[in-house]
């Protein structure tokens, strides 16, 4: 009798027990959690409710305490929080899938067999591509469009350079914007050869062309979002800062956003102009679980590599050229003046030496007895020694991939002694104390992975150079997952919502196929990406 009623009564008691837990949504289990938290505690499980961490700590005081609809088992395997790019352009990312893909082009030649073997299948009035990089070739000077004129002389051709700050426009581009060879304009550079139109168009240049260039529909842009957030949520990104969005754009991500189609949560910046900057000063910030619209997108100077970053000395490869200075410093001044007097953030890109001294001081006079205000210097690739202490109270927000992309030729660019302060990412982080790290894709390859491996490793693909490029720089892995997580929501004014494992933030996160803190360094940027989740849904 007794052994019949023994299996009874632990049932009622096991029954009873579930009974008395608390109710969550999704319990994870058997994972190797690094919270990110204050003092980088791991743990083993956490529960999940509405979209929010409810619990964090070891598998049997979760069990112990919550019962769940769904759970999902690591497998022991790692799991981190949700990684942001603090810097990117997810916009362009997905318009760059209908685009000519330019990226690893060896020669030029190259470049105009993959637009040829692009337009044979697309059949396009007009051709965007991207990504051809003369540094890479044998011939490192800039490109001519003479062969585009021959084999393209009635269709409009634009192809961007890597950075995006130069482009090779074939002449019927040109015809578009009436370019000449008397053509100037403020902040750009129209390249000429032996007198004639070579079809670069460096930086502000660039709108010669580009503002006769047929809109995008808002089909195609919807498209391009949905397939940007497609190749992000594969590589483990949670949230993206767009580095620029005008006002149409956000309202298409808000109407995307709202109908559920886009689960990317997104932090934009608005690109600059008098008319956005006014605009949304007067409405003032967006906020939604999936929106953050409170900062202004600048650009101070150009990039290194098309040689538009502006120096205080002139280039060690071209002697009296000191770069672009892009957006006028009184218009900057004044920008930075109105902004300062409102709670948006002020983010501007800086490259050259010149280009951070002058963003630094602007800041500084404008911000000085306001506290809090996080604005930032995106890049900040090339500072002088004297320049590092004014970043104690501006953020840096660097992209790691960048030094190991421009580690072949940089030092061509501004010589030995300027090196030094280039790609300073851990004086950088010792100056402000936290550095939001990004990619600035689709400038860089997406993968988050391949940031952490540059930061901590200092090294391409091919472990080059051995031993890494300007070791004293790199920055240790925990500084480098902090920077794309908790330092990176900072940098968004969004710590107290994401970017750690702990109780009342976001579920956002992302399951390891290695432990990426523990891995061989050069394994990093093998490292897979086996769940995405966000707000505690697997994407």
């Amino acid at each position: 009798m007794i052994k019949k009623i023994l299996p009874i009564v632990i049932l009622f008691t096991l029954f009873a027990c579930e009974k008395d837990k608390l109710q969550a949504d999704l319990i994870v289990t058997n994972a190797n959690i690094y919270t990110v938290d204050k003092n980088f505690n791991k743990a083993e499980s956490f529960a999940v409710k509405d979209g929010k961490i409810i619990a964090v700590g070891s598998i049997s005081e979760i069990n112990d305490t919550y019962k769940a609809i769904d759970t999902l088992n690591a497998n022991g395997n790692t799991l981190v929080p949700g990684f942001i790019d603090a810097h990117c352009h997810f916009l362009g990312l997905g318009f760059n899938q209908q685009a000519v893909d330019l990226v690893g082009t060896k020669s030029f030649e190259e470049v105009v067999k993959r637009v040829l073997d692009f337009q044979n299948v697309k059949r396009q009035k007009f051709i965007l591509g991207r990504g051809w990089d003369q540094n890479d070739w044998e011939d490192k000077r800039y490109p001519n469009k003479k062969l585009l004129d021959k084999l393209f002389p009635n269709t409009p051709i634009a192809l961007t350079r890597i950075d995006g700050h130069a482009i090779l426009a074939n002449q019927a581009a040109l015809d578009l914007g009436k370019v000449t060879k008397q053509s100037k304009i403020d902040g750009g550079e129209v390249v000429l050869e032996n007198g004639e139109l070579t079809g670069v168009l460096i930086d502000n240049a660039e709108s010669l062309v580009m503002e006769f260039w047929p809109e995008s529909t808002k089909l195609e842009a919807a498209k391009a979002l949905l397939e940007a957030q497609k190749i992000c949520f594969e590589l483990g990104l949670t949230t993206v800062d767009d580095a620029g969005l005008n006002k149409e754009s956000i309202e298409l991500i808000e109407d995307l956003q709202a109908s559920g189609k886009l689960k990317m949560r997104i932090y934009a910046m608005v690109s600059y102009s008098e008319e956005n900057v006014d605009y949304f000063l007067n409405k003032g910030i967006i906020k939604t679980d999936r929106l953050n619209v409170r900062s202004f997108k600048f650009y101070a100077d150009g990039a290194l590599g098309s040689r538009g970053a502006l120096l205080k000395e002139p280039y060690s490869d071209k002697p009296k050229h000191l770069g672009l200075m892009v957006t006028d410093l009184e218009t900057l001044k004044k920008s930075a003046e109105r902004i300062a007097n409102s709670e948006f953030q002020m983010n501007t890109h800086a490259i050259g030496d010149s280009a951070n001294s002058a963003v630094l001081e602007t800041y500084t006079k404008v911000l000085k007895g306001k506290k809090d205000r996080r604005w930032r210097v995106e890049h900040a690739q090339i500072v002088s020694d004297e320049d590092f202490k004014m970043y104690k109270n501006i953020m840096p927000s660097i992209q790691p991939t960048h030094a190991t992309s421009d580690m072949y030729w940089a030092e061509d660019r501004v010589g030995e002694e300027r090196i030094k302060g280039a790609y300073a990412y851990k004086k950088l982080l010792d100056a402000y104390g936290k550095v939001a790290l990004g990619t600035d894709f689709p400038v860089e390859r997406v993968s988050p992975f391949l940031t952490f491996y540059a930061a901590v490793g200092r090294q391409d693909l091919e472990q080059y150079p051995e031993g890494g490029f300007q070791m004293e720089n790199a920055l240790t892995r925990e500084e480098a997952l902090r920077g794309m997580t908790i330092w990176a929501a900072y940098s968004n004014f969004e710590e107290d919502e994401k970017g750690s494992i702990e109780v009342g933030k976001f579920a956002d996160f992302i399951i390891l196929d290695k432990d990426i803190m523990t891995v061989e360094t050069k394994e990093i940027p093998n490292i897979k990406v086996l769940n995405t989740v966000v707000g505690g849904e697997v994407q």
